[in-house]
């Protein structure tokens, strides 16, 4: 599943194509996507509304209209946002098509069609999206290591799966809780109540710095972008320990080590993250 610094980069490529330009048709293929409303509601809000803007919440892309109302989208596994020229050839498993103005169209595909799209009115409340429940953004300057232990110090489960709540913190998913866990040099098995002060200081400085880091590394263009159909993610050669088990560390050599922390795989070093 797209993390933040993916989600981002989705962002910053497709933004600028969409900017200003005119929703003049929409094509369903299937409309179990829509989540909300119904897909009919959906496609007669939405025609004839012009993009202002792209945003992103947590995992969330969010395209705002210039009425004030805004289109949700959460990729979920393997959902794929395009844009293209109406006789470029289509994804597979292309789901909605938005025709636009300019002749371009916006391609969503999802081949395990988990991904969901929301429609939201001017001055309405969103309680469909789940948007409204996610904790603080990495790079919010009150991500602090006070923030971080208020809604972890507590818990007995371990601080790898503390970081995948998206309520806590949003957009950090299995790849970069490892990564993240990995520099500030705290096991992802370690219980959360564990943790000492001088680790939550660690943490709070290591969730904005790595997030950061990956977005940088994550720059693509749009012609590369539209390529390799989205799926370049230019930060894999970067991953220190995320799918590297069985290899040496790269700061102090020992062997990486694979574990299963509340179902899902994690990646830690036994010498840089030791288990006090």
């Amino acid at each position: 599943m797209p993390e933040l610094p993916e989600v981002e980069t989705i962002k910053r490529v497709l933004e600028p194509q969409l900017k200003s330009l005119e929703i003049s048709d929409i094509t369903t293929n299937r409309t179990d996507i829509i989540a909300y409303p119904s897909a009919e509601i959906f496609c007669q809000k939405i025609k004839n509304q012009t993009i202002l803007a792209m945003d992103r919440r947590g995992k969330f892309l969010i395209i705002l209209l210039e009425s004030g109302d805004k289109i949700i989208l959460h990729l979920r596994m393997t959902g794929c946002l395009l844009v293209m020229l109406h006789d470029h050839p289509q994804e597979k498993h292309t789901h909605i098509i938005f025709h636009l103005s300019n002749g371009s169209e916006l391609h969503f595909s999802d081949t395990r069609r988990f991904g969901r799209f929301w429609y939201i009115q001017n001055h309405e409340a969103d309680t469909y999206s789940g948007i409204s429940k996610l904790g603080l953004e990495p790079f919010d300057k009150n991500l602090s290591a006070g923030y971080l232990e208020s809604k972890f110090g507590r818990r007995k489960k371990s601080i790898k799966e503390c970081l995948l709540d998206q309520s806590a913190v949003a957009g950090i998913g299995n790849i970069y809780s490892d990564e993240i866990l990995f520099r500030a040099k705290i096991r992802p098995s370690r219980s959360a109540n564990s943790l000492n002060g001088c680790e939550w200081e660690r943490l709070s400085a290591v969730i904005p710095e790595c997030m950061a880091f990956f977005i940088e590394k994550n720059a693509i263009t749009p012609e590369e972008y539209l390529e390799t159909k989205g799926q370049d993610y230019r930060n894999t050669p970067f991953l220190q320990v995320y799918g590297h088990d069985g290899e040496a560390c790269p700061v102090c050599g020992e062997i990486l080590c694979r574990t299963v922390i509340g179902g899902r795989s994690s990646v830690y070093c036994p010498g840089c993250q030791r288990n006090l």
